[in-house]
């Protein structure tokens, strides 16, 4: 029956379709059979073989069909998956631009609610002018340029306003669909929720051939400035004043003090007081005990205003140093060094929340000249190169310069001096630094000459209201130059100060009144026993008298009150050396060495002792 099947399936072509039908109906067991029968050797029907060869043939069609739909849908999935980042990415970016949108106003509304800046319109002008180049851009922009000047040149620790002018860096994107740019959308923004203070004005010719300035503004009464065409820059600067004047005066009352007119700052101090917010007034009383202080009044009325100001604000820290200076200059040195401890305490200790800058006047008394050195520096480096205190820093440096025995930087410091022309701190402490190094290398004769004209600024309310004492240090030069009478003239009107009783016994000591000197020693200890520099000059003396111990004690009672001060240690050690004490000189010697490195002759006595 088998063979009977097999015969009919694999007829002729014509007969081929019907065989695979036939055969594909086979029985799976005789299918096994027939493969068996061939394992076995037996030959295969031919019409099997061609029927599996169809299979086969069948078999990798199928194979081909499913390769290339999974290629299909391999590449569909691609470009579903690459359309769906890019929907994502749209989406992110569109979020982005939004959330950048949104963050964008937010900030402008934030900065708009906190502005509080000076902003100059465009002014006004007459086609006359216009023709001349006076349009308002240009007359505005003068204003601005001089108000700009007038802040910067400022010397004051107080945060100063930004001036801008309304018509210049403005951001021309537009928002889309307004037609308004940015810049506009700020401007709105400040207009309504901010605290600018907004000038605008006009510049006219009068009939009689003159220009009238007129400014008004924000809080701002209009108020118009009258001169000759050849005198525009000065109605631009008049008009710049009476805007700082009206916009910040507590720091308008800084500038004039700066520009020495004292008697105006003492004016206004009086006419704004009462009309300004309570917040300010502390600074005007500053500045108004600054200006008393500068013009000569008693210095009792500058330390009362003093006081009034802290006890309004009592961390207004450059007031308490005030009134350690007021104290100082009343002669009252103790009293001056425990304000300066009662400023410590109160701060916390020190620098506390105080400014290292506002210790000053207590590192003087103390002399603590590096500390005082390192902080006039950096209030410079902060503050234009001059400091933001009344007089500019570099005198103040080179001072410093001085009694850490470096002269070199001294130099260079007055060299470099950078203050106002008006500021006749700068050329007093000149003449009075470079007697002080005339003196160290004994140039008597270059010493007394630089330190009399010293002493004539210093009559100057402006030059002695900010160095209390020092006239003190022109008598031991006139001494030494010669001109005893000349010496004890300026100790008779000096002042009750440290330095003028410890002066007056060195120069006592050098005319042979041995207990007369003793006297003015004891006295100056008297004044300031807390202070360290009395006791240095009498163990100075001490020491010339050969009375080595007793020397030492007061070159430990100086180090004791003024433990940053190296000349005490340096003499110590010269003592001990004296003594034979080699090693403790030595070890004197190196205490004072990080407090005064660059000083020649205490490295010349460190390396005698046998320090690296």
């Amino acid at each position: 029956m088998a063979e009977g099947l097999t015969e009919g399936l694999l007829g002729g072509e014509a007969e081929e379709g019907e065989a695979v039908r036939v055969a594909r109906s086979i029985d799976s067991v005789a299918a096994a059979v027939a493969v068996r029968a061939s394992a076995a050797g037996e030959p295969l029907d031919p019409h099997l073989v061609a029927y599996l060869q169809e299979q086969t043939n069948l078999a990798r069609l199928e194979q081909r069909h499913f390769e290339k739909e999974r290629e299909l849908a391999i590449g569909a999935a691609k470009r579903k998956r690459l359309s769906d980042q890019l929907r994502i990415a749209f989406q992110v970016l569109l979020a982005l631009i939004v959330t950048g949108i949104v963050a964008g106003l937010l900030l402008m509304i934030h900065d708009a609610v906190r502005s509080n800046s000076v902003v100059i319109e465009p002014f006004a002008s007459p086609p006359a002018l216009i023709a001349r180049g006076l349009n308002g851009e240009v007359i505005a922009g003068g204003v601005l340029d001089r108000l700009t000047q007038l802040q910067s040149s400022t010397r004051s620790a107080s945060s100063k306003r930004n001036m801008s002018n309304a018509w210049t860096g403005e951001i021309k994107l537009e928002v889309p669909e307004t037609g308004i740019s940015i810049g506009e959308v700020d401007r709105l923004l400040k207009n309504r929720f901010g605290n600018d203070t907004r000038i605008e004005g006009d510049l006219v010719q009068t009939l009689d051939g003159k220009l009238a300035l007129t400014v008004r503004g924000t809080g701002l009464l209009a108020k118009t400035f009258e001169g000759n065409p050849a005198d525009l820059d000065g109605l631009i600067t008049r008009a710049a004043e009476y805007i700082y004047s009206q916009s910040e005066p507590t720091l308008y009352l800084v500038y004039l003090a700066n520009n020495a007119r004292h008697s105006e700052v003492i004016a206004m101090a009086k006419a704004i007081y009462g009309n300004i917010a309570p917040s300010d007034r502390p600074y005007v009383l500053n500045a108004w005990a600054n200006a008393l202080s500068s013009v000569g009044a008693p210095t009792r009325d500058a330390l009362a205003l003093y006081r009034r100001a802290i006890a309004m604000k009592p961390d207004f820290w450059v007031a308490h140093n005030n009134v350690i200076n007021a104290l100082w200059l009343l002669g009252r040195e103790e009293d001056a060094w425990r304000a300066g401890e009662d400023l410590k305490r109160f701060a916390g200790g020190r620098p506390g929340n105080a400014p290292e800058l506002y210790y000053q006047n207590q590192d003087f008394l103390t002399w603590n000249s590096g500390a005082a050195r390192a902080s006039t520096l950096a209030d410079a480096e902060a503050h234009g190169g001059v400091g933001s205190s009344v007089s500019a820093a570099a005198p103040s440096v080179a001072d410093m310069d001085v009694r850490l025995h470096d002269f070199g930087d001294a130099n260079l410091q007055l060299q470099t001096a950078l203050g106002d022309t008006t500021d006749m701190t700068v050329a007093a402490m000149g003449h009075f630094i470079r007697g002080r190094m005339a003196s160290e290398r004994g140039d008597t004769a270059a010493a007394a000459h630089e330190m009399e004209i010293f002493y004539a600024a210093f009559a100057n309310p402006d030059v002695g209201g900010q160095y209390p004492g020092y006239s003190c240090w022109v008598a031991p030069a006139e001494e030494a130059a010669g001109h005893p009478d000349k010496a004890d003239a300026i100790l008779r009107t000096a002042g009750t100060f440290v330095d003028c009783y410890r002066f007056r016994g060195d120069i006592l000591d050098r005319r042979g009144d041995w207990a007369g000197a003793q006297q003015a020693y004891r006295a100056a200890v008297g004044l300031a026993p807390d202070l360290p520099a009395s006791y240095y000059s009498w163990g100075l003396a001490l020491a010339r008298h050969g009375d080595l111990s007793g020397a030492a004690k007061m070159f430990s009672a100086a180090n004791q009150r003024g433990p940053d001060w190296a000349d005490p240690l340096k003499a110590w050690g010269d003592v001990l050396m004296r003594q034979g004490r080699r090693d403790d000189a030595r070890a004197k010697y190196v205490m004072a060495l990080p407090k005064a490195p660059a000083w020649r002759e205490l490295r010349t006595a460190a390396a005698a002792a046998g320090a690296n």
